[in-house]
């Protein structure tokens, strides 16, 4: 204690505690990595006060807007899960590895985007590219729209994953066939034939490529 001049085990009894000066709290280096046209939202508090976050577009994003690369730790087993977010694998030296980000210390703001339920809420697609993992938008995303995103093609081949996933309650599960037409089809420019994502269709195109 600096006015007695005793040295003590916890508070000074005639003095009273000291003024405790708390260090200033700065966001995380997934939060300031967040582009200023983007922005994150609190969508759900769960228990222990655990914030379920989103990525929402502040103007006009698009189509062909490329993100990344996605930061995370190479790891041979993922230490932190979310059943909302995309599980993510990279090639490397020969190797499967998973970018784990077990806190917003160790990525970027891409953590927080969530996986697309359905084909109408995808706005972005995940693909593989030099060991690196990148996010491209699919459709123009409109002011207010929440950024989802879901693998391409080779890359859903990859991580062994359906193509096409559509999520219900807690569950995920592969979309199952429909006859119908979908409301909003993907068109192949050469040959006019209708995919029900960009996933598909990028599938698709790559078949044109290799003929010509």
């Amino acid at each position: 204690c600096e006015d007695c001049g005793k040295s003590l085990i916890g508070e000074c009894k005639l003095h009273g505690p000291l003024i405790r000066a708390k260090d200033r709290v700065i966001p995380s280096r997934a939060r300031l990595t967040l582009p200023h046209y983007l922005t994150l939202r609190v969508l759900e508090l769960r228990a222990g006060n655990q914030q379920i976050l989103g990525v929402f577009a502040k103007k006009v994003i698009q189509k062909r807007t490329q993100f990344g690369p996605y930061v995370g730790q190479l790891s041979t087993k993922l230490t932190r899960y979310d059943e909302s977010r995309l599980v993510l694998q990279v090639l490397k030296d020969g190797g499967k590895y998973f970018l784990d980000t077990p806190n917003e210390d160790c990525g970027n703001w891409m953590m927080f985007v969530r996986l697309a339920r359905n084909q109408e809420e995808q706005t972005l697609v995940a693909y593989q590219h030099c060991g690196e993992v990148y996010f491209t938008t699919v459709k123009p995303i409109e002011p207010h729209t929440e950024l989802k995103v879901w693998y391409a093609a080779d890359y859903a081949k990859f991580m062994e994953a359906s193509a096409v996933f559509i999520k219900e309650e807690s569950d995920v599960c592969p979309l199952p066939p429909v006859a119908k037409e979908p409301v909003d089809p993907w068109i192949c420019s050469s040959c006019r034939s209708t995919f029900a994502t960009f996933a598909l269709l990028e599938s698709h195109q790559c078949i044109h490529k290799d003929r010509v």
